[in-house]
């Protein structure tokens, strides 16, 4: 395990017990949000760091029973929060590294990550690996629950030009590893960037 990775699971190691109960009112936003990625019945989707499963039940009721749900996360205490809440029961849980998924090549419609891209290692060869899982014209959300100005304000920081998540940075970045960003949005109330594999 990198340094990287223990340092990751370290921090959300220590917040999950009470992860869920500090953003009690994301729910909504959730839902909007994979509500924009234009999901159907029988979709085959993956939520790319679960984290305690949040998103889970709305990808569920957009994919149907008949669709798959995975989700992914490199912290086994957010799995098992997720477990504790039931969210298990609206996908598959693994514990995996999104920079090496145990997914067979195009073999999704689409991925959804919420607060994810902060937290790759490799943003450009962990979006690669993203990629690889989805097929030709799939999609990718980039989300989060605040935007970016709303979120640095909450932890005390202020926006950096170097912000992966700031489109001048972001847009390069998905395009340089397969994917084309198809529309951004960082208000306060959210953040979403949406992408297409086309090839």
């Amino acid at each position: 395990m990198s340094e990287d990775h223990t340092h990751v699971r370290e921090f959300f190691t220590a917040r999950a017990a009470d992860w869920d109960s500090k953003f009690p009112d994301d729910g909504p936003a959730y839902a909007a949000a994979v509500t924009e990625l234009g999901l159907r019945e029988g979709d085959r989707v993956l939520d790319a760091g679960c984290g305690t499963g949040r998103a889970l039940p709305p990808l569920r009721a957009a994919v149907g029973a008949s669709g798959v749900v995975v989700g992914v996360d490199l912290t086994p205490a957010m799995l098992d929060a997720a477990v504790r809440a039931g969210r298990d029961r609206d996908g598959r849980l693994l514990l995996a590294d999104v920079g090496t998924l145990p997914l067979r090549s195009r073999s999704l419609d689409a991925v959804f990550a919420a607060g994810l891209v902060a937290h790759l290692p490799d943003p450009a060869r962990n979006l690669r690996e993203l990629r690889r899982v989805v097929r030709r014209g799939g999609t990718l959300a980039l989300f989060h629950p605040i935007g970016r100005a709303a979120l640095a304000a909450r932890q005390g920081r202020r926006l950096t030009p170097d912000d992966l998540r700031a489109e001048p940075n972001l847009r390069p970045l998905l395009a340089a590893s397969g994917w084309r960003m198809t529309s951004y949005a960082d208000e306060d109330a959210r953040f979403l960037a949406l992408a297409v594999r086309e090839d």
